[in-house]
């Protein structure tokens, strides 16, 4: 671990071998992820909070690391038109880097999902203008556990609750793509969203022990501290929202965001290797080449380098 930033043991034997030919890279999976901001959060100076969720220190991956919540894009969801507010499908494909509206809808519904399966927190409301305020109750309970199950797609959840998405509530940030040499890779969107009125988060998923509304200030030096682990996504979407003193600050800034994908790259420098993310010199790793011997076969089964876990989630409670 450099500063707050966890680097998996195994990462120099994959670089060598995808080098030497003998390690295929995967195609990485779409997947989103939403920084979730408030303004009402307590103890903050007035600079807004975001949501960040800590993975339960027993996982094998990136244990004990903050992240948001975020995970893959469900297949099902464009397998229908849905209730959309804000805009067009066109234009969000555009913007998102896609090529078609299908593709948009899917990774923005992804991001809606996500937020609501792991946060309890839904953007979508009865019409184009409103959110839904309270998501509890029994019934909310076990449509949220159909669609983490995959019992239930998006797209049915929305047209049965007579529900549109509210697009508008989301702004695209960044973009960053699992580095080639990581055995489950993901191509992830990052979203900035603000907490809906009425609205509270909850434990919502089985990867995270606990949740913490912190300015983005605070959690980036935690990580400078080494205090706070995480991954280089993470930090580096942290610190770009650190200058904004309001959650629509941020989303109005949204559009202005540059959304070229980052991808990690690695190479043999003397007997050192060298791995980097463009545009992102701080997260620059110089590991010896005899660190370690550990071989593709060696790899346990983890999550992405993306930042985005799997399914993470939320602490008991409310926040």
């Amino acid at each position: 671990m450099s500063n707050g930033q966890w680097y998996p043991p195994e990462w120099p034997g994959r670089i060598r071998a995808l080098a030497a030919g003998e390690l295929t890279a995967a195609e990485p999976r779409r997947a989103a992820t939403v920084m979730l901001l408030r303004d009402d959060a307590t103890d903050t100076g007035g600079a807004p909070a975001v949501h960040m969720l800590r993975r339960r220190t027993s996982m094998a991956f990136a244990g004990g690391a903050y992240a948001y919540p975020g995970g893959g894009v469900d297949p099902r969801d464009d397998d229908r038109l849905v209730r959309w507010a804000g805009p067009a499908l066109e234009t969000w494909a555009h913007r998102l880097g896609v090529g078609t509206p299908a593709e948009a809808q899917a990774i923005v519904c992804a991001a809606v999902r996500e937020t609501y399966e792991e946060a309890g927190v839904l953007l979508a409301g009865p019409t184009p203008e409103t959110v839904v305020t309270d998501t509890t109750g029994d019934d909310w309970e076990a449509d949220r556990a159909a669609l983490v199950a995959r019992e239930l797609s998006f797209a049915a959840f929305l047209e049965g609750r007579g529900l549109v998405l509210r697009s508008d509530l989301l702004g695209a940030w960044a973009r960053w793509i699992t580095p080639e040499f990581e055995p489950r890779r993901y191509d992830t969107w990052f979203f900035v969203a603000a907490l809906p009125e009425g609205q509270r988060t909850r434990n919502a998923s089985t990867e995270a022990d606990r949740t913490v509304w912190i300015t983005p200030g605070d959690a980036a030096d935690g990580y400078d501290r080494g205090e706070l682990l995480m991954m280089p996504p993470t930090v580096a979407t942290l610190r770009t929202l650190r200058p904004y003193a309001t959650a629509a600050q941020a989303l109005e800034a949204a559009p202005d965001q540059d959304l070229t994908p980052v991808l990690a790259q690695a190479r043999l420098d003397g007997d050192e290797l060298v791995l980097s993310w463009p545009g992102h010199e701080e997260f620059t790793k110089h590991v010896s080449t005899a660190a370690t011997d550990e071989t593709p076969a060696g790899v346990r089964s983890g999550g992405e380098a993306s930042g985005v876990a799997s399914a993470p989630g939320a602490e008991g409670g409310t926040a």
